[in-house]
């Protein structure tokens, strides 16, 4: 079987959990960690997206150094009895010890240390793996298409006094995600109403790109920018390529001339420097509003206002096409990077070809005139 790539380190695969209690993507957490996403994914899903509580060491268990302690006693060929005063530990706590990890000859520290810790691993059963008639119940009403926490109340309410008849609803869903518990059937994950692979964290932090603060809604945006009446109003939107490469895309409303932008990453700041570079190189007044889609990626869009001057507009949510003019755009780009194409190997030099491949094609919406004909014209008006 094919895997992607080398396990993670007890040190990455903390910090996993910790981004994913953050409320990071699986694909965001493997770019920072310089893996692919798949990889993160088996262990989030194997733990049913819910993060390991931290193991700590019993204060009554032998720690490294009483080992080292009790193989150099062996090496010396002191006695077991010997070795446990030494360690002020009772001489049966020794001979276990040393029984279970090879006996005198065999006996190295750092192995025993590494079996013990792994040993000490012994997760309790589950509520429901304990309790046949508790899973037949619950197992009967996901069936019936309820939800864990519809499940939990109802259990409450109907068994108010047996509380072997109670679970939570957190342990519903763990012992759906988690197959290895064997407790419910994956099948019925097919009656939850989001069809996931695993808990997602209930208090996530903010998303790594940041949040829309006080977005103007595209409804407010001036009646000039509405009907095309004049040149200065744009829409802008990100093209996603292969290997979590991007492309800021730009075209202006009335004479659909595009612009193209190479970007480094799709967080917000990175986005918003390099359409502040590019739009500073632009005449002055050549744009002075900017309609984007609710990607977080313009996050940051108060910064670029006040760099550029340019009013930016938000869409509503899941409408892209209020913006379809930057929509039919990206159709016709993508003539030229195919899904799945690396936008990072096309330097600037090839997006100002491509651009001005677009910008010189006869469109009919403009009379069979080219975008550079039509804005030419508009400016020169405007002059």
């Amino acid at each position: 079987m094919h895997r992607p790539g080398p396990r993670l380190t007890p040190a990455q695969k903390t910090e996993v959990w910790r981004r994913w209690r953050q409320g990071e993507s699986l694909s965001a957490i493997g770019r920072a960690l310089g893996r692919i996403p798949k990889l993160v994914h088996y262990i989030v899903a194997g733990a049913g997206g819910v993060a390991p509580s931290p193991r700590q060491r019993s204060r009554l268990a032998l720690t490294l150094a009483e080992r080292e302690e009790i193989s150099r006693g062996l090496a010396h060929g002191y006695s077991l009895r010997a070795i446990g005063r030494g360690l002020g530990r009772a001489p049966s706590t020794v001979s276990r010890e040393v029984r279970r990890h090879g006996g005198r000859h065999r006996y190295r520290a750092a192995d025993a240390d590494r079996r013990a810790w792994k040993r000490s691993r012994r997760p309790k059963r589950c509520r429901l793996a304990t309790s046949p008639a508790l899973r037949d119940v619950v197992a009967t009403q996901l069936a019936c298409e309820w939800s864990p926490q519809q499940i939990a109340g109802w259990l409450r309410q109907t068994y108010p006094d047996d509380p072997t008849m109670r679970v939570s609803h957190e342990t519903i869903y763990l012992s759906l995600f988690v197959q290895s518990r064997g407790v419910l059937k994956k099948a019925l994950l097919a009656h939850l109403r989001h069809r996931r692979l695993y808990r997602r964290p209930q208090t996530q932090g903010a998303h790594p790109g940041g949040h829309i603060v006080d977005p103007i809604s595209i409804r407010a945006r001036p009646a000039a920018a509405e009907d095309r009446a004049v040149p200065g109003h744009w829409e802008g939107d990100l093209l996603v390529g292969g290997r979590h490469s991007y492309l800021a895309t730009l075209v202006e409303r009335r004479s659909r001339y595009v612009c193209l932008v190479r970007v480094t990453g799709k967080e917000t700041h990175t986005v918003v420097r390099a359409l502040t570079r590019h739009v500073q190189r632009l005449p002055a007044g050549l744009m002075t509003t900017l309609t984007w889609d609710r990607g977080l990626e313009l996050a940051a869009h108060r910064t670029f206002s006040i760099a550029t001057g340019v009013q930016v507009y938000f869409c509503d949510p899941q409408s892209p096409w209020q913006r379809g003019t930057n929509e039919n755009t990206n159709g016709l780009l993508r003539q030229y990077f195919p899904r799945g194409t690396n936008l990072a190997r096309h330097s600037r030099d090839d997006l100002e070809a491509v651009a001005l491949a677009l910008n010189t094609r006869p469109r009919k919406t403009l009379g069979w005139r080219t975008p550079a004909e039509a804005l030419d014209e508009l400016l020169v008006s405007a002059s």
